[in-house]
């Protein structure tokens, strides 16, 4: 979705073109899995955190454009969002010294980024899983960025519905409160920008591919549960991540006819464990319809009679629009083709130390899962992982999840007596230096410990307030205050009173 869309509309010829480009570049795709045309490299680490903009009395900014002019770095970009922004860290090796040296200069480029946007426009940079003081009244067109893919991708998502987008979801209560329940309609894609994430890229060699990728969907769940930070939407208090459901329903291009018929909806957990990447790109072919249609002059086999190693751009702009929980990653650099792992279920925040704790516990956890002699997911439905996936997004760090030979267990109890073991396993396999495995994996330790993260606190925080007297929308205001306060002291979220 990256790359440039200057088509608003597309033709019916469009898309017969399309599909037929996109079946030559996975031929392609495939010749080259089977001569080995692909980078072998040690494994790479590479993170896009999606950042909010808000104005000093908390509320988004739609002020993206002015932003990033003021801050005027390549590695800040354009989101969905006229109040969304996104920052892309360059791919680095995992082991060594490195990942507290990415911890210091991720520190440093928010706050140089926030410094300066605020020093132009007013604005602050928020790192929050869903900006609660978002409403209703923030979902019309014209908080869309200035940009034709986000309008085409819009228009095209309605076009395959055929009528308005309704966002249904019942809560979990507040501490002493009411179930809250949100059933809204809305004509724009725009709650989708709500939902901002951590991302995680794992460049893998092709034959490794499959069972990190089967790793990653096994423990989606437990991470989601660990890391959860949006408890707020469109001012209700609804799951611990409501980011899970809310992306699930904003971008689904689905009539509630084709809904009751069992058709995949876009944004898909999957529905088996697989044993090639090309498996899912295939599924990706063969499921989706496309929803930017742009062709590109490029003759994949050409390309690699040449020796080079062709984009195949139809492949990844169609991959672009099917969102993956765990998403296949086709790339090229300096014209060699690589494969990555992207994994999208972690929200952004709270802290800068609590995203690389996240980063560091699924890198570790994901290795060892992977090169295990007995692989995990031969052992567990993948209906099972499916189902931890929702449940860690509903009850977040107090849920209860499905394992192997455990059988239904606390996410807390789960962590802490088998999963940070073999996260802490991982980080040695990749060669990470001990002082930044232990502080990162003491991090996620001590939120299972105090059974403190994001959610627990937004949710404590805005209940206390309700308690004393204030309205919901003060308390959100209030919340969100306190929130960019202490995460701008740095300290990870188990610290904060």
């Amino acid at each position: 979705m990256g790359d440039s869309i200057d088509e608003r509309s597309f033709t019916r010829q469009d898309r017969t073109r399309f599909r037929a480009k996109n079946e030559r570049c996975l031929d392609a795709l495939a010749e080259m899995l089977a001569d080995g045309r692909f980078d072998d490299a040690a494994p790479q680490l590479g993170l896009e955190i999606e950042l909010n903009l808000v104005d000093p009395s908390g509320d988004p900014a739609m002020a993206n454009e002015q932003a990033l002019e003021a801050i005027a770095s390549p590695a800040f970009q354009t989101e969905l969002g006229r109040f969304n922004i996104e920052l892309n860290v360059a791919p680095r090796p995992i082991g060594g010294g490195r990942t507290r040296d990415l911890e210091t200069s991720l520190r440093h480029a928010l706050n140089e980024a926030d410094a300066r946007v605020q020093a132009a426009t007013g604005n602050a940079i928020a790192m929050i899983g869903m900006l609660p003081t978002l409403d209703e009244h923030h979902f019309t067109e014209r908080w869309i960025s200035d940009d034709p893919r986000y309008s085409a991708l819009g228009e095209q998502v309605l076009a395959a519905r055929g009528e308005d987008i309704e966002l249904k979801l019942e809560g979990v209560p507040l501490p002493g409160g009411p179930r809250e329940n949100l059933d809204i309609v809305t004509d724009t894609i725009l709650p989708e920008a709500a939902c901002t994430s951590v991302q995680l890229h794992l460049q893998v060699e092709p034959d490794s591919f499959a069972p990190y990728w089967n790793a990653a969907q096994a423990i989606a769940g437990v991470q989601v549960a660990l890391a959860a930070n949006s408890p707020f939407f469109a001012g209700r208090a609804l799951w611990h991540e409501t980011r899970i459901p809310m992306f699930e329903q904003a971008t689904d291009t689905r009539s509630q006819e084709l809904k009751n018929q069992g058709v995949r909806p876009r944004v898909w957990f999957g529905e088996r464990w697989v044993t090639s990447i090309f498996d899912l790109f295939e599924e990706n072919s063969r499921y989706f319809p496309a929803l930017l249609p742009a062709v590109t002059d490029e003759d994949p086999f050409a390309e690699l009679a040449a020796g080079r190693a062709p984009s195949l751009a139809e492949l990844r702009m169609h991959n672009g629009t099917v969102y993956r929980w765990n998403r296949p990653i086709y790339d090229t650099v300096d014209g060699t083709a690589h494969l990555r792992v992207e994994n999208r279920v972690l929200p952004a925040g709270p802290s800068v130390a609590d995203v690389l704790a996240d980063t560091a516990f699924y890198y570790g956890l994901v290795r060892t899962l992977a090169e295990a002699d007995r692989p995990l997911w031969t052992q567990m439905s993948f209906d099972a992982a499916r189902e931890n996936l929702h449940a860690g997004a509903r009850e977040g760090i107090d849920a209860r999840l499905y394992w192997p030979e455990v059988g239904w267990v606390g996410a807390r109890e789960l962590v802490l007596r088998r999963l940070l073991p073999m996260a802490a396993e991982g980080l040695d396999a990749y060669d990470v230096d001990p002082a930044a495995r232990d502080r990162y994996l003491g991090i996620i330790e001590q939120r299972c410990v105090t059974g403190r993260n994001g959610a627990t606190w937004q949710r404590g925080n805005v209940a206390a307030r309700e308690q004393a007297g204030e309205s919901r929308v003060d308390a959100l205001h209030g919340m969100l205050r306190d929130y960019l306060d202490r995460a701008a002291d740095g300290g990870p979220v188990h610290t904060w009173d």
